[in-house]
């Protein structure tokens, strides 16, 4: 699902600096937006990747002025909403995502792989500007749940992982700084043989 929230590799937004020394919270009601959005997803009423997809489903003017933890606030009303009072705590209590797989990984390290097109109209993982991209696997890391189905009630189906790494010029053409890669961790439902 292409929107707001993917803006990683964009040219169109500034670049976004640490805060040398900041606090954890600017505000008290962050703490509190922090601790409500750890203490619905951590009774099991909704998974991690329900909560990504809700912010990604924020809109585009709250997601870019609510700031990172009115995100997290926001993703809780919706996901409540979405829920019409079905909520069911319990219901997701696995608070880790890596699964042992029952196939072996297609790719090996060292194998050049290209991304997929892959943009449903739900959540996913691949970000936009790596799409149709061309890169080379650095490492395997085992069985993970796969977001794409787990955010939408449709089963963890658990897929291997790879991180991959992509020329800068790959990714933004000459316009890239010289001699710059980006390593993406990407499922292997978004990568295909070259």
């Amino acid at each position: 699902m292409e929107g707001i929230h993917d803006m990683g590799g964009s040219y169109e937004f500034p670049s976004s600096l640490a805060e040398r020394d900041q606090e954890v919270f600017h505000a008290e009601w962050e703490a509190r937006a922090f601790v409500l959005s750890n203490a619905y997803t951590g009774a099991g009423c909704a998974n991690v990747d329900q909560f990504r997809h809700a912010i990604e489903r924020l809109d585009p003017e709250a997601y870019l002025s609510d700031g990172y933890f009115g995100r997290w606030l926001g993703s809780i009303e919706l996901m409540i909403a979405d829920a019409d009072g079905h909520v069911i705590p319990g219901r997701y209590t696995d608070h880790t995502a890596a699964r042992n797989l029952h196939a072996t990984p297609r790719f090996a390290v060292g194998d050049i792989v290209r991304t997929t097109n892959h943009n449903p109209p739900g959540h996913t993982r691949l970000p936009s500007y790596v799409r149709n991209r061309t890169g080379r696997v650095t490492l395997v890391q085992g069985g993970w749940v796969y977001p794409d189905t787990h955010a939408h009630h449709e089963g963890e189906n658990p897929e291997p992982v790879y991180a991959v790494r992509f020329d800068g010029e790959e990714l933004w053409g000459t316009e890239a700084e010289p001699h710059t890669s980006v390593t993406v961790d990407l499922f292997e439902s978004y990568l295909e043989s070259t």
